[in-house]
């Protein structure tokens, strides 16, 4: 089946960026939110992304234009009704998520295939909302959307192998890097990457170093972009926690169990760069 249009549910800070990723690869592209007012801020912030590219040189502005013209936002999912792939980019809620599967599943035509961004919550649990599990996988994108490179497709037992080979050609036409990963908790990435950040925060919490020299000795002695601490801020400590509790619950492994300091950061309200104060303080920035 031929991807012509794209549908989003969600336009959020991943959404808005699946969004846009989509369009800049030429797809025609219907994103939705539950109201006016949190639609115009999430086309606000694409808006608002590709005019930084603008000044930097990235892209010009007729291919901002052209971008932005591809983009419909609605608050109605019957918009989705003509699309060949749509993708769920909304909180992680099972309950919420399985609800919007269960609506698409009734509006979207029956050879369309129904994908989840979720980060770590059960893809077959999803797609049991459905009466086409075999057309529903996972697509989960990394933050910030445009400029992270990989897409990891999750394939649970009732996905098709058509289904996950249409998910590698869109991969590829957004121009993202594709892994398949089982339907497992926390799929590959976070899987590998809850242990390594948890021990960071431990290691913290204990007092054996500060979040500085934990953060440079990982960027300088490891080579990572970025430090466990200021990624756990970049992610979102709320989301950190989400993940670690689903992924902890299922699999009942100490390494996955969240650390105490990161359940009291985000009992705080201290969610990282979203909120503007996480285990560093974005607001003297």
């Amino acid at each position: 089946m031929e991807i012509k249009k794209v549908g989003v549910v969600g336009c959020g800070l991943m959404g808005s960026g699946i969004a846009q990723v989509c369009a800049q690869a030429g797809y025609q592209v219907v994103v939705s939110e539950a109201n006016e007012e949190l639609l115009k801020k999430g086309l606000g912030s694409i808006d608002s992304f590709l005019a930084n590219s603008v000044k930097k040189g990235r892209v010009t502005q007729e291919d901002k234009d052209a971008l932005i013209s591809r983009i419909k936002g609605t608050i109605d999912f019957k918009d989705f009704a003509d699309c060949n792939l749509v993708i769920e980019a909304v909180v992680e809620n099972i309950d919420l998520k399985k609800k919007i599967f269960a609506q698409l599943d009734e509006i979207c035509p029956d050879d369309a295939i129904l994908a989840s961004n979720t980060s770590c919550l059960s893809v077959i649990d999803i797609a049991n909302a459905t009466s086409r599990p075999e057309k529903v996988l996972g697509l989960h994108f990394f933050n910030p959307v445009p400029l992270m490179k990989l897409l990891e497709i999750v394939k649970s037992i009732a996905t098709s192998d058509e289904t996950i080979e249409a998910g590698k050609e869109f991969g590829k036409a957004v121009g993202k890097t594709t892994i398949i990963a089982p339907d497992i908790p926390g799929f590959i990435v976070n899987r590998l990457l809850m242990p390594f950040m948890h021990g960071a925060l431990r290691m913290l919490e204990s007092g054996y170093a500060t979040k500085e020299d934990i953060d440079t000795g990982v960027k300088l002695g490891l080579g990572h972009p970025m430090g466990p601490i200021t990624l756990a801020d970049l992610i979102g400590l709320d989301t950190d926690l989400f993940i670690a509790n689903a992924i902890y619950d299922e699999l009942k492994e100490t390494q996955y169990a969240p650390p105490t300091i990161l359940k009291k950061m985000v009992a705080a309200g201290w969610w990282g760069r979203k909120t503007g104060k996480g285990f560093y303080d974005y607001n003297k920035k």
